[in-house]
């Protein structure tokens, strides 16, 4: 799987306030970086990632490149939400960390999100673009919350002056009930990692969503939830499978007042046998009585006759 150093740009502007994506802007990004980081040390254990905000005063290093997810999170907790973006300068200064990266076999590529307006203008940003390109850096943009059709025309600007051997995307994902997360993991940010879509799979327990996890939990970030699910899972079939049981049972029990008939339909003869056939003797026995009557009282008759 491809090595790589990357770098991901937040946007913790106030812009990230707003509630339009699940639950907010803030907590949707939160949500992403987490998956992205995820994807990127699952593609590759060598691969490693920083993490750096663009609001505020000026944009922040808040985690150098590492492979450590605990440090990531502590990095996302400690930002704070306030200002305006630095998209321009965020990028620069993600360029300079992954210029600095121990590994140089790793290959190197910015992330960035935005949901609030860019104020840099088009020419500027088609410039840092070309220099970037030039520095072999590869850059994705997920583009939401703001969806202006100013800012999405200087995103795709920048885009199409630093498409590479190795990718650069641009995602624009409207504001939806979907997680935002969920909604990247369909992009080529994230597809071309491997990533299996939430709920996209036919795997069996993971037709719920997750990534490809079984029941959809990553058993990595939430062992406690993972361990439920199983637990009600097993119980469930166990379940089922007493059920089941009990329903043979009673089954087996009311065939057992039904008697079997192991007498043969015909006797030795080849007349019928059982009950029915033990009737047809009798009925005969009868018969033949009756015509021994009839004839001794026919000889009876004959005899006054010839008196």
């Amino acid at each position: 799987m491809v090595l790589e150093a990357t770098m991901i740009v937040v946007d913790n502007s106030e812009s990230s306030r707003n509630g339009d994506y699940v639950p907010s802007r803030w907590e949707a990004q939160s949500d992403a970086v987490n998956l992205i980081f995820s994807a990127k040390t699952q593609a590759n254990p060598e691969s490693s990632v920083g993490l750096m905000s663009m609001g505020g005063k000026g944009p922040e290093v808040l985690v150098t490149l590492t492979t450590d997810f605990g440090k990531v999170l502590d990095g996302i907790h400690r930002t704070r939400i306030r200002g305006s973006t630095h998209l321009a300068t965020g990028i620069q200064i993600a360029g300079l960390a992954l210029k600095h990266r121990q590994n140089k076999s790793q290959r190197q590529r910015i992330i960035v999100f935005t949901c609030s307006p860019i104020a840099e203008s088009q020419g500027e940003l088609v410039r840092l673009a070309k220099r970037m390109k030039k520095n072999n850096i590869s850059i994705d943009f997920i583009v939401f919350g703001d969806l202006e059709p100013e800012n999405t025309k200087k995103l795709e600007a920048f885009n199409e002056n630093i498409k590479g051997g190795d990718g650069s995307h641009l995602a624009i994902i409207p504001p939806g009930p979907s997680l935002l997360s969920d909604t990247l993991v369909t992009t080529p940010i994230l597809s071309a990692d491997g990533v299996a879509p939430r709920g996209g799979t036919d795997e069996v327990g993971a037709d719920s969503g997750g990534g490809g996890f079984e029941f959809g939990v990553d058993p990595s970030t939430d062992p406690d939830l993972a361990l439920a699910l199983r637990m009600s899972m097993e119980s469930e079939m166990a379940r089922q499978e007493k059920e089941g049981k009990a329903k043979d049972e009673v089954k087996g029990d009311s065939l057992e007042g039904i008697p079997e008939e192991n007498q043969p339909l015909l006797d030795g003869q080849g007349e019928a046998s059982g009950s029915g056939g033990d009737q047809m003797d009798e009925d005969k026995k009868e018969s033949s009585e009756a015509k021994e009557e009839k004839k001794e009282g026919d000889g009876d008759r004959d005899k006054m006759d010839t008196a």
